[in-house]
């Protein structure tokens, strides 16, 4: 190991690094769980509309990310990259929760893209360079622990502040839109100008979709993905649906704002004891026991009902300290697949040329594809989630604010999370000893 390896990043530039994380974060809460409430309820839009709206919207965004990750491959510098994307997504929320009175299907659909671009360019490239900045497992793993946790932060903001703004959801939600920009300015200021160095790296100059097509043939990034596949669904259902429980299952909608809030504290609260948890037993391992813990969250939820608003706070409690493994440890994971190729590649490379070294400091030249990819299928489930399980509401007979209506909602929000959590738990623990690479 040489000298530059052995010193940790300090505390300083960890957090400068993972400062943007946090309104990337207050943009997706909004999109991904307040917008089909907002447009049902303030738009009058049906469910199967919306749907069908938010499945396509979602397809549409999936799709590019790959191609986006490879075009940061093959772009110098990230950082241009993200500033590039921020002004549409901040254009793009303005638009996204101010609905019009008229024409509400068409005005979601298009801001929906537009805030999607933004948000999609700039969460890959920001992945993509964070990879490069780690130089071993452990500090890669602090400096996703720092994303996500700054990312969290944000989404505890992003629930609370439409509820303190407002009454109305509505409203509240308007004002999250116009303190949004200024959010986002100071915070990218902070990351761009105080993140530690990345070591130098020769832009993808290959055939793009071969680069895609490559990255995607890794046996152990094709395993992780389908565990992340199945967790992703498992954790985008009730995200879809948690308002919608908590005003006709539990009647208690004036608690949703307080329940989001407890959900990602909790997240944040137990991020260092699963950063030290993998350290001792392993990355996976510590994924595998976050797992069950969200299993025997979502079967108390089960039995839940009317005014049970102490024993949901309970189940959020222990989703969100689930949800703070699932942000850190598989991404951990990806940026460690993403060096081990670059360092594999490298080491060909040099030996191809007759030269003989132990290679320390190279750097993941397709982070950016790998991200890109994951980003798609992390897409794909909350697509999944919308497109799915509204009309799947609506076939069973559910309908916003009848009480009556609500058996059918409660086991789409409980049961399917449940079998959807413990298939992954079974496929993790499968492949243990291969996804773990440094």
């Amino acid at each position: 190991m040489n000298a530059a390896q052995a010193l940790s990043l300090p505390r300083r530039q960890l957090l400068a690094y993972g400062a943007l994380g946090l309104p990337l974060a207050m943009a997706a809460l909004p999109v991904y769980v307040h917008v089909p409430r907002l447009y049902a309820d303030a738009a009058g839009m049906s469910l199967g509309l919306l749907g069908g709206l938010l499945l396509a919207a979602r397809l549409v965004d999936a799709v590019i990310d790959p191609l986006l990750g490879g075009w940061s491959d093959r772009t110098a510098n990230r950082q241009r990259l993200i500033l590039l994307a921020l002004p549409c997504l901040a254009l793009g929320m303005l638009a996204l929760l101010h609905p019009p009175a008229s024409a509400a299907p068409l005005w979601l659909f298009g801001s929906m893209l537009v805030t999607y671009f933004g948000f999609s360019l700039a969460s890959v490239a920001y992945q993509a360079w964070g990879a490069e900045l780690g130089r071993d497992a452990g500090e890669r793993t602090r400096l996703t622990a720092s994303r996500e946790g700054f990312g969290l932060l944000g989404v505890v903001l992003a629930a609370a502040l439409p509820g303190l703004l407002s009454n109305d959801l509505a409203q509240g939600l308007s004002g999250l839109a116009q303190i949004f920009p200024l959010l986002l300015l100071v915070l990218a200021v902070w990351t761009l100008s105080g993140s530690p160095q990345a070591l130098a790296r020769t832009p993808a100059s290959g055939s793009l979709l071969g680069d895609l097509r490559g990255v995607l043939a890794e046996q152990r990034f094709r395993r992780l993905l389908a565990v992340f596949v199945v967790n992703g669904i498992a954790a985008a259902l009730p995200a879809t649906l948690v308002l919608f429980y908590v005003a006709d299952v539990l009647q208690a909608e004036a608690w949703s704002g307080a329940f989001l809030a407890l959900y990602f504290v909790s997240g944040v609260a137990f991020l260092p004891l699963w950063v030290t948890l993998a350290r001792r037993y392993g990355r996976v391992r510590s994924w595998i026991a976050s797992m069950l813990v969200a299993i025997g969250s979502f079967a108390w939820a089960w039995g839940l009902g009317v005014g049970d608003v102490g024993p949901f706070a309970v189940v959020c409690l222990l989703s969100g300290a689930a949800l703070g493994a699932d942000l850190t440890l598989p991404a951990a994971l990806l940026a460690d697949i993403a060096e081990y190729r670059a360092r594999a590649g490298d080491a060909k490379d040099r030996a191809g040329g007759g030269e003989v070294v132990a290679v320390t400091d190279a750097r993941p030249a397709q982070a950016g594809a790998y991200f890109g990819w994951w980003n798609l299928v992390a897409k794909l489930n909350l697509a999944l989630a919308a497109g799915l399980a509204l009309p799947l509401l609506e076939s069973v007979g559910y309908r916003p604010g009848v009480a009556a209506t609500a058996t059918g909602l409660a086991a789409v929000y409980c049961l399917l999370p449940l079998l959807f959590k413990t298939v992954a738990a079974l496929l993790a623990w499968r492949w243990r000893n291969t996804l773990e690479v440094c």
